[in-house]
């Protein structure tokens, strides 16, 4: 009786153990299944402060320059560990530029480029910009499958195109607003630099490209006017 009592027992422990046995195998198979297929910040939201370089003599930003950019980046982890990756992605960009080059242009419709003098008294001077972004990442991180506040660095290049752009002038009782400007570039290109802790990240964006072509000039000298945009972006998911 004891002994045929002692193998039930056996019988029992050795099926409750292959039940642990399964269930632990399942997690493990589950963990490493999370670890495989897990990403990092593919969507982003961003907020800049837009400056720009390269001005011509007497040239001077004025008010509030900014811009709002969001879009997705494909997180494509290349080491075992998933914290080092390439993202490429796509997006939209929308800025401002509140400054004091005139844009215009003659009966002929050719282009007039002008400096507007400290003493006219006008009342708005900006350039608006609408861009379908490309950005391109290399990008490193302290993350796990489990660890969602972690620190990263991300740099890289970021491909634009402008698809719609307006510069607008306004005194009283005129209004100048220019939409098809032969000398801007719609191409751009700019380096990409951002790092941070859990939600806040600092930003950092550099036009290689100047807005204008060489034919844009003051007083013969080109305008090579350039933006650099410092602010804060937001990675979720």
């Amino acid at each position: 009786m004891r002994l045929k009592s002692s193998f039930k027992l056996i019988i029992f422990l050795l099926m409750s153990f292959s039940v642990l046995a399964q269930d632990s195998l399942v997690q493990v198979i589950d963990t490493a299944e999370v670890y495989k297929k897990y990403r990092e910040d593919q969507f982003y939201l961003g907020v800049t402060f837009n400056l720009l370089t390269n001005k011509p003599k007497e040239m001077e930003q004025n008010g509030f320059s900014g811009g709002i950019h969001f879009g997705f980046i494909r997180d494509m982890p290349i080491n075992k560990q998933r914290n080092l990756s390439i993202g490429i992605g796509g997006g939209l960009s929308m800025n401002t530029y509140n400054q004091n080059l005139f844009v215009g242009e003659t009966t002929s419709e050719e282009s007039i480029f002008d400096i507007i003098d400290s003493s006219t008294d006008y009342d708005k001077n900006w350039l608006s910009t609408y861009i379908v972004e490309a950005p391109i990442q290399l990008r490193w991180r302290t993350s796990t499958a489990t660890n969602y506040k972690f620190w990263r660095i991300y740099t890289g290049l970021q491909l634009g195109y402008v698809y719609a752009y307006k510069f607008h002038f306004e005194e009283t009782g005129n209004q100048v607003t220019q939409t098809d400007v032969p000398e801007f570039n719609k191409y751009r290109m700019g380096l990409t630099f951002s790092f941070g802790y859990d939600t806040f990240n600092f930003y950092f964006y550099y036009n290689l490209n100047p807005f204008f072509n060489g034919d844009a000039q003051i007083n013969d000298s080109p305008i090579e006017i350039n933006s650099l945009k410092l602010g804060l972006m937001f990675y979720i998911l």
